[in-house]
C-alpha cells in the first residue's frame, strides 16, 4: 500500500481551491478536492459572485427599461415589468453553467472530487465521508462565510444573509441593509432598482470601508441620487419579528437615544469570517490568529511542513480572483516551482451602478508613506462616456511624487471593473504615470480617462 493516496489534497472546491487542484494535476501530481456541497465552486459561484451578478443584470436592464432612461436614445418602451422568479430561474441556469463546467474541468484534469467535508485526523490524514485520505500536501481552502450580527437572529424569510437576499420571492416595499459594504451596496441596489425603498445602515462615518476617501464620498452622493436612504455613524443593536415584518432598534454609533426602523426584509452585510471551524485544525497542528485566520509564510505554507493554505482563510483580502492567483501560486509551488502573489496589486470592483474599482494604495495610504503627486479626470470630459450619458465618476491616479511611480489607481464608472485592468498590469509592471499617460489609447474609450488622470498627475491635461 502507497504511504500516501494523493500527492495533493485540496480542502475546498471555491475559486481558490478548484484552481489549486486542477494546475497541481496539471503539473503531474496525483489529486483530490474534497467538497461537501452538491456542486463545485464554493460561495463565489453558487451563492456569491455569480449569482449577485446575474441579478445585477438582469435588475440593470429593468430599470433602463422601466425608467424611460432610454427615452433619449428614441427607445420607447411602456409597461415594462418584473418576473422575479424568471429572474431567478435565469441566474440559476448560470450558475448551473459554470459549476458544470468546473466538474468537466475535474473530470478532464483527472482531479478526483471527494465529495463530502473534510476533517484532520492528522498532519498527513483528512476524513471525508467516513473514509481516511493521506496525502503528501494539503491545501486548505475553505473559504468564508457569513458574521453574524449580535441582536439580530437571521431566519431566513425575513431577516436575511447575502445568500437569501440572493434569492427573495418578490420585490420588498422596504430593505433595510445592515453594512454599507461591497455586499451590501451591491445586493441593495438589486432590489432598489427593482422597486424596494433602501435603507443602508452602517456603523461607521462612511460607506466602503478601506477604499480611498474622496471616492467613498463619491460614492454615498451617487448612492444618495440613486434614491438609497443613507444612515452613517449608526448600530443596529436589536430585532423583532412579527407578522412576517421586522422592526429594528438603531442608535447612534457614539451611543444616544434609539429608534425604531421597520422593513419588510432585512438584510444583515456586515462582513464576512473565515471558515475554519469543523476543519479539527488542533489535530494537524495548527491554530487560527486571533482574527479566526491561518497564518503562512510567502509561499503560502504553514507551520506544519505539507500543510499550506490560501484564499478567505489566510489574511488579506477576500476576494475570489486572489484565492484563484494563490491557488495557481501554490500548486506551483508544492511542485517545485515559483508561485508568486503580488499582494500589493489585486483589484477590487464594486459592480454598483456606475462600478467602483481600485487597486493598490489609496490616497491616504500613500501620503503615510511620503510625497505624492494625484490626478483625476472626470469621466463627465470623457468621450465615450459623455455619448452613451452615462457621466458619474472619476478616475484617479495617485503616484510616488519622486519616482513617478503609479501607486494607485481608483475608478467611479459605468465599467471600473473592465478598465481596473489596465492599471493592474501598468502597475504590475512598476509602470510610472508618465508611461501611462504615453501609451496611446484607442479613440472613443472609456479607457482614455485612465490616461487623461495620468496626464493630470504630470500637469499635462488635455479634455480639461
Amino acid at each position: 500500500m502507497a504511504e500516501f493516496d494523493y500527492d495533493v489534497l485540496v480542502i475546498g472546491a471555491g475559486p481558490g481551491g478548484y484552481v489549486a487542484a486542477i494546475r497541481a494535476a496539471q503539473l503531474g501530481l496525483k489529486t483530490a478536492c474534497a467538497e461537501g456541497r452538491e456542486t463545485l465552486g464554493g460561495t463565489c459561484l453558487n451563492v456569491g459572485c455569480i449569482p449577485s451578478k446575474a441579478l445585477l443584470h438582469a435588475s440593470e436592464l429593468f430599470e433602463e427599461a422601466a425608467s424611460g432612461a432610454l427615452e433619449k436614445f428614441g427607445v420607447k418602451i411602456s409597461g415594462a415589468k418584473i418576473d422575479v422568479a424568471q429572474m431567478h430561474a435565469e441566474k440559476t441556469k448560470a450558475v448551473g453553467e459554470l459549476t458544470g463546467g468546473i466538474e468537466y474541468l475535474f473530470k478532464k484534469n483527472k482531479v478526483d472530487w471527494l465529495k463530502g467535508y473534510a476533517a484532520f485526523k492528522d498532519a498527513n490524514t483528512v476524513e471525508v465521508a467516513g473514509k481516511s485520505y493521506r496525502a503528501k500536501n494539503i491545501v486548505i481552502a475553505t473559504g468564508s462565510s457569513v458574521t453574524p450580527l449580535p441582536g439580530v437572529d437571521i431566519d431566513g424569510k425575513v431577516v436575511v444573509d447575502s445568500t437569501g437576499a440572493l434569492a427573495l420571492p418578490k420585490v420588498p416595499k422596504h430593505l433595510v441593509v445592515i453594512g454599507g459594504g461591497v455586499i451590501g451596496l451591491e445586493l441593495g441596489s438589486v432590489w432598489r432598482r427593482l422597486g424596494a425603498n433602501v435603507t443602508v445602515v452602517e456603523f461607521l462615518d462612511q460607506l466602503l470601508p478601506g477604499m480611498d476617501g474622496e471616492v467613498r464620498k463619491e460614492a454615498g452622493k451617487l448612492f444618495k441620487k440613486q434614491g438609497f436612504e443613507i444612515r452613517l455613524s449608526t448600530k443596529v443593536t436589536g430585532a423583532n419579528l412579527k407578522n412576517g415584518k421586522a422592526t429594528l432598534t438603531v442608535e447612534p454609533a457614539s451611543g444616544g437615544a434609539s429608534e425604531a426602523i421597520e422593513a419588510d426584509a432585512v438584510l444583515v452585510a456586515i462582513g464576512r469570517r473565515p471558515n475554519t471551524d469543523g476543519l479539527a485544525l488542533e489535530k494537524a497542528g495548527l491554530v487560527t490568529n486571533n482574527r479566526g485566520q491561518i497564518e503562512t509564510d510567502h509561499h503560502f505554507a504553514t507551520k506544519v511542513p505539507g500543510i499550506w493554505a490560501i484564499g478567505d482563510v489566510i489574511p488579506g483580502p477576500m476576494l475570489a480572483h486572489k484565492a484563484e492567483d494563490e491557488g495557481i501560486a501554490v500548486a506551483e509551488n508544492i511542485a517545485g516551482l515559483t508561485g508568486i502573489v503580488n499582494h500589493e496589486v489585486i483589484p477590487a470592483v464594486v459592480y454598483t451602478y456606475p462600478e467602483i474599482a481600485s487597486v493598490g494604495l489609496t490616497e491616504e495610504q500613500a501620503k503615510e508613506r511620503g510625497t505624492i503627486k494625484v490626478g483625476k479626470f472626470p469621466m463627465m470630459a470623457n468621450s465615450r462616456a459623455k455619448t452613451n450619458r452615462d457621466t458619474d465618476g472619476f478616475v484617479k491616479v495617485i503616484a510616488d511624487a519622486e519616482t513617478d511611480k503609479v501607486l494607485g489607481v481608483h475608478i467611479i464608472a459605468s465599467v471600473a471593473g473592465t478598465m481596473i485592468a489596465q492599471a493592474a498590469q501598468a502597475m504590475e509592471f512598476g509602470a510610472s504615470s508618465e508611461d501611462v499617460a504615453y501609451t496611446c489609447h484607442a479613440h472613443p474609450t472609456h479607457n482614455e480617462a485612465i490616461k487623461e488622470a495620468a496626464m493630470a498627475v504630470l500637469g499635462k491635461p488635455i479634455h480639461i
